[in-house]
């Protein structure tokens, strides 16, 4: 009998929510996995945030950060259910919807678009890249979008030669194989200035673009359905997570340049960078300039349908 009254003791102090306790503190948290979509970078910096300062556990939930690998695949992550959440690009979850992909936005990390046509200095506006050697990742967005920030400048992009560089802005801007490239100004337009590089950012709200929340939080909706609460306080603890990184952008840039082996000074930059256009909200009438926006370009097949492919969770 005492040996029996032992071993159960045992088992009770290693469980941990307690044997008998009523301290809902104490009770295991859900746990969800979040798979970044690039190497880790100032617009994760409230995820990050968030886990270093338990906002996530404080929220009811613990996120587990999955970051990416060589080739990395967010979205891929997220419909194998290798991960819960995922970080994606908007016009990635719309191509995504029009595939059928059982996928939807459940908040926003940025307020306003990241893209923009990245230009040395004496590029004076986007219409002036007729003729010249333009950049292109190979992705078919890229020539849409090119399409759409030259046409709003009343230039055309047809006349523009496009030269497949991959993944490589940064170098070839500097190289002068290009004169202008398709980027994200928070990462390769700061990355540039902080070279010393002088260029022109044409960004696309400024070109024709609503503002549009550059970059979502995904998941699948059989997760949202059975683990709503545990996906709502995910987005509690990253909408805290913001705050932290307003309130302490040092601690911010300490985060992603250790997980990301990135210099510090760059990081801060990019931090700061971003820092006005942190939010989770998603308004269905930007959604909805948006999806107008991207098929008028081509960016989109079609409208996806708004109701599906978003489901804003409250805090």
């Amino acid at each position: 009998m005492l040996t029996w009254i032992r071993a159960t003791l045992l088992i009770c102090a290693a469980l941990v929510a307690g044997c008998g306790s009523g301290d809902s503190s104490s009770s295991p948290r859900p746990k969800l996995t979040l798979a970044l979509d690039f190497t880790p970078n100032a617009v994760h910096a409230p995820i990050y945030a968030a886990v270093r300062e338990g906002l996530d556990r404080k929220a009811g939930v613990r996120i587990q950060i999955r970051a990416p690998g060589a080739s990395p695949d967010s979205l891929k992550d997220v419909l194998s259910g290798a991960a819960d959440l995922g970080i994606l690009d908007i016009h990635d979850l719309g191509l995504a919807a029009d595939k059928g992909k059982d996928v939807v936005a459940v908040a926003a990390l940025v307020q306003r678009p990241l893209a923009a046509i990245i230009t040395p200095a004496s590029i004076a506006r986007p219409r002036d890249l007729e003729g010249k050697p333009v950049g292109v990742s190979g992705l078919p967005s890229d020539p849409a979008f090119l399409d759409a920030v030259m046409g709003d400048d009343g230039g055309d992009a047809k006349k523009a030669k496009l030269v497949t560089i991959g993944f490589t802005a940064v170098q070839s801007l500097i190289s002068g194989r290009i004169d202008g490239v398709p980027a994200f100004w928070n990462a390769e337009g700061v990355t540039l200035r902080e070279r010393g590089v002088k260029i022109h950012e044409f960004r696309a709200d400024d070109y024709g673009a609503p503002r549009y929340p550059e970059v979502v939080l995904v998941t699948r909706r059989e997760t949202l359905a059975k683990h709503g609460a545990a996906v709502r306080a995910a987005v509690r603890a990253i909408t805290e997570g913001m705050a932290a990184v307003k309130a302490d952008p040092a601690a911010a840039t300490a985060d992603i340049a250790k997980a990301s082996g990135t210099d510090t000074k760059l990081v801060r930059a990019q931090i700061d960078a971003v820092l006005p256009i942190l939010g989770t909200k998603l308004d269905p009438s930007v959604l909805a300039a948006w999806a107008d926006w991207d098929v008028k370009f081509g960016i989109l097949p079609k409208r996806p349908d708004l109701g599906r492919t978003f489901a804003p969770q409250a805090g």
